[in-house]
């Protein structure tokens, strides 16, 4: 299927690594060009070069996204960079948080600190682009939550809360905007394959259970309806739809990637 994300430009935070560097490379693929935002710009080159070599025009702006003005003057640039051009924003940057400690454990800094950062930069972001996309008459946000946003869990209290606040943040917006024909909506993955599974999730149930990393991860994918772990790609791509126009009358849902767990 043709997407039809070509020439478009796209917004995304967190660009330089995991899901957040699959989903900046799968617009390239589409041909979509890029404005990548982050605070350490150096590791996101590697990804902006990747996205060139692709044939798309891609540009790296330093962002603290929680910073209102700091988004305001980038996505300034980026009007300046694209002739005014902007379809498309991505949010995907954000944070864990504390693991491993109760409510009660967790301090009212950790909190706040998880709230701001997960909340925050899409809130800023979103502010940011829609009077943009307002004057355009159209535009996709997608917004990347997680499925802790969607059931809770236990000893993730305040990376659970910011997620949930997403999802609240991602309804509202699109009953605001869907009458500019704005589509907001919320992706959320549940565990991905990567390095933070294998080094730290895995050897954890490995440890707590007495068995082997091998079976440790098997036993994780088993609480999955599919029986397997999401990747980066499996993200990249409920993105990429989301912000096609092939997902022209979806608006304010939350879609988890999790191979069925949160839903199911």
């Amino acid at each position: 299927m043709d997407l039809g994300l070509k020439n478009k430009v796209a917004v995304i935070t967190g660009p330089a690594k995991g899901m957040g560097a699959a989903i900046s490379l799968g617009f390239a693929q589409e041909g979509t060009h890029l404005a990548l935002l982050g605070r350490d710009i150096a590791a996101i080159e590697p990804v902006r070069d990747a996205a060139r070599k692709a044939g798309v025009d891609a540009e790296l702006y330093r962002c603290d996204v929680t910073e209102s003005t700091a988004t305001e003057e980038a996505i300034w640039q980026v009007q300046e960079r694209f002739s005014g051009q902007l379809d498309i924003l991505v949010n995907v940057a954000g944070g864990t948080g504390p693991i491993g400690k109760t409510g009660i454990e967790t301090t009212a800094e950790e909190f706040d600190e998880i709230v701001h950062l997960n909340m925050r930069g899409p809130f800023n972001l979103i502010r940011a682009v829609a009077p943009i996309m307002q004057a355009r008459k159209g535009g996709k946000i997608v917004n990347v939550g997680g499925t802790f946003g969607m059931r809770g869990r236990a000893m993730r209290l305040a990376y659970s809360s910011s997620k949930w606040g997403l999802r609240g943040l991602t309804k509202s917006f699109a009953l605001e905007l869907g009458p500019d024909n704005i589509n907001v909506n919320l992706v959320a993955p549940g565990m991905v394959d990567g390095p933070r599974f294998r080094e730290k999730v895995v050897p954890q149930v490995a440890a707590q259970h007495g068995i082997s990393e091998v079976e440790a991860a098997a036993l994780h994918a088993s609480d999955y309806a599919l029986g397997r772990v999401s990747t980066d790609a499996d993200i990249a791509a409920a993105t990429l739809f989301l912000a096609s126009d092939a997902a022209r009358q979806i608006t304010g849902v939350d879609l988890p990637v999790d191979g069925g767990w949160a839903s199911l």
